[in-house]
């Protein structure tokens, strides 16, 4: 495998690409998908899914780390500021360090500034396997345990909601030919088993946009921004099986307006295929209730 430790890629996202993730993943939260509703929010315009952005970060991911195929361990992420239609995004990504055949990779995504200096529009790091090293197991997301509000608009903390998806071949597809993501395990049998698949596995993108579709449909609900979110890949999921994602509320922050909330995805043999926490603004959420 070639390495570089350090990369930076161009892209431009139009808002083509938001309708086309939004049908991909499900998540037609109108922040991103109606330009009506996102000019009355505090972001004035549609604003690009969080895990579009992610999806970019991947695409990157592959072009950098070129040979058997990237496998992530982990992924932090924290949308710094909102990506906007036309928006020139610049994702940055650098090797931090090496440990056990682990690269520990800071990955950042900039758009210009007011001055024309760069703007952090999503700030990260990720972990990924180093070449054909034996897949170590990743510990379950352990999420925060501090007090917050008894309710926020009707919200409180327990509420969950859940959904069901069989990603298809096709899916894997349309992902790889929406962002470009060449990555080998996710679009060829053959180097998805030199990595110890039995086949081609999900994205992770896709495997958090069933999160993304919770959140910005269900729970919270519509108008829902993501502020952060921590992933975790436990075991691989695979096209044709079912999976199943939940969202759990747990804890509230009503005077700033934050959510935070569990997120897993569970494979029908009841593996954890996708682990972590989202932290949420529903400053914008469609039905505020008291």
């Amino acid at each position: 495998m070639t390495v570089h430790t350090q990369a930076q890629y161009r892209h431009v996202l139009l808002q083509a690409d938001f309708d086309r993730f939004a049908r991909l993943t499900g998540d037609d939260n109108p922040i991103h998908c109606d330009p009506a509703f996102a000019a009355k929010s505090h972001f004035g315009a549609t604003v690009a899914h969080g895990m579009l952005l992610y999806s970019c970060i991947c695409r990157d991911l592959a072009e950098m780390m070129q040979g058997a195929g990237v496998v992530q361990l982990e992924q932090n992420l924290m949308f710094a500021n909102p990506t906007f239609v036309n928006d020139p995004i610049t994702v940055r990504l650098s090797v931090e360090g090496e440990a056990s055949g682990i690269l520990d990779i800071a990955t950042d995504i900039t758009k210009p500034g007011p001055d024309g200096a760069p703007l952090f529009t999503a700030t990260g790091t990720t972990r990924v396997l180093a070449d054909r090293v034996a897949f170590p197991g990743v510990a379950a997301f352990v999420p925060s345990a501090q007090a917050g509000d008894a309710a926020l608009y009707g919200l409180r903390p327990g509420m969950r909601a859940s959904s069901a998806r069989v990603f298809s071949v096709a899916d894997l597809d349309e992902y790889g030919d929406l962002v470009g993501d060449r990555n080998p395990i996710f679009r060829d049998e053959g180097a998805a088993r030199s990595r110890a698949y039995r086949e081609r596995i999900v994205p992770g993108p896709l495997l958090a946009g069933m999160f993304s579709g919770l959140l910005g449909t269900r729970l919270p609900g519509r108008g829902t921004g993501w502020m952060k979110q921590a992933l975790r890949y436990p075991a691989p999921a695979y096209p044709g099986e079912k999976l199943s994602a939940t969202v759990a509320i747990t804890r509230l922050r009503a005077d700033k307006e934050l959510v935070n909330l569990c997120t897993r995805v569970l494979a029908a043999d009841g593996r954890v295929v996708c682990d972590g926490e989202a932290l949420v603004l529903v400053r914008n959420l469609e039905n505020k209730l008291e």
